[in-house]
């Protein structure tokens, strides 16, 4: 069986065998929601209205076997591009194949190339940390973004795959990132790539692993990335910020579901304020320049605020945009939904000059 096939399979019936953890009751329903802080644009509302269709059940109520089965917000996109008329099929303009880094059948990654490129060309390489809450969704979930960035930047886009957590908790996410990075940073020049042109990229916790593992990098004395582009990363484990208040009630991502998260990834509260985490609380010193794109409507979008003075404070620089109209897990719509496609053009301009210098 193919790396990839494996883990279509793991994400699917194989789980069903998992620990016991996987199947335990999630924690209490969450309280009543409250306003959100403006509406959705259009556009925006026709993918959150695709998604309600499709008849998801509250993430915050399942086991983190049922919650993988859900309809994801990716689903929704692709209801939106097919009612109009666009094509759902994988652009023939980039080749992907699936490798592995690790022993784990989890621990694989996929590798995005431009078709165009020449076999001999040295091209720039991007890693890339899908979202998920470390609980749910794969590279499969997470496939526009990867897909989008290797043709706009003609560069070898790595989707690196982990394992989930509740089967493995807190650190391994993080240990499998960090592992992913040092696999792409030597194997680099089989693949005719150019491993002094490397940037780190992320969607929600994938944005908090593109940053933790920077972090790494230093660290560790292993090459250093050019850039970090992180798309509304979990970065701050306090739950008083204002957009876990004011978008409590989003969608697709609400502030219960945030709980819900961290009761099944962290093994003891104490986790939530380990530094990969709350990396707010990280010696962020030293780091290569920081894109963070943030959605108005997404409970994380203080997580984005607060990360970016962190930073400031230590040096680094960093610029932060939060989108107007749109929700958690917009990034990836810049077929249907107008913010995406700005947030888009705007993070790929940003690599683009990073990675060309």
């Amino acid at each position: 069986m193919s790396v990839s096939a494996i883990g279509l399979a793991l994400s699917t019936a194989a789980l069903a065998q998992s620990s016991a953890s996987s199947n335990a009751a999630p924690p209490p329903p969450p309280a009543p929601s409250m306003a959100i802080p403006e509406q959705p644009a259009a556009d925006m509302q026709a993918v959150l209205d695709a998604h309600a269709a499709l008849g998801p059940k509250p993430i915050e109520r399942l086991t983190p076997l049922e919650a993988r089965l859900q309809p994801s917000a990716s689903d929704a996109t692709m209801a939106v591009m097919r009612k109009k008329g666009l094509s759902t099929a994988p652009d023939p303009a980039v080749t992907t194949r699936d490798l592995p880094y690790g022993a784990d059948p989890m621990q694989y990654a996929r590798i995005y190339r431009p078709a165009a490129a020449p076999a001999d060309a040295s091209l720039p390489i991007v890693i890339y940390y899908h979202g998920g809450g470390w609980v749910i969704a794969d590279v499969n979930t997470y496939d526009a973004t990867p897909r989008l960035l290797a043709k706009q930047l003609n560069a070898i886009v790595v989707s690196v795959e982990y394992r989930h957590a509740p089967e493995a908790k807190f650190p391994a996410q993080h240990d499998d990132a960090a592992a992913a990075y040092r696999w792409v940073v030597q194997s680099a020049p089989t693949w005719n790539a150019d491993a002094r042109r490397i940037a780190l990229a992320g969607e929600s916790a994938g944005g908090n692993l593109a940053v933790a593992t920077a972090i790494h990098a230093r660290d560790n004395s292993l090459p250093k990335p050019l850039h970090v582009l992180a798309v509304y990363p979990i970065a701050d484990s306090r739950m008083d910020l204002p957009s876990r208040k004011d978008s409590t009630g989003a969608r697709p991502l609400n502030g219960a579901m945030l709980k819900w998260f961290g009761y099944y990834y962290a093994k003891t509260s104490a986790d939530m304020q380990d530094p990969r985490i709350n990396l707010v609380q990280a010696n962020l010193k030293g780091l290569p320049p920081v894109t963070i794109v943030n959605a108005k409507i997404d409970p994380l979008r203080s997580d984005g605020e607060t990360l970016t003075t962190a930073l400031k404070q230590a040096g680094v620089r960093v610029e932060q945009r939060s989108f107007d109209g749109v929700t958690h897990e917009f990034f990836g719509m810049g077929t249907v939904v107008r913010g995406a496609y700005d947030a888009q053009a705007w993070a790929v301009s940003r690599l683009k000059s990073a990675l060309s210098n």
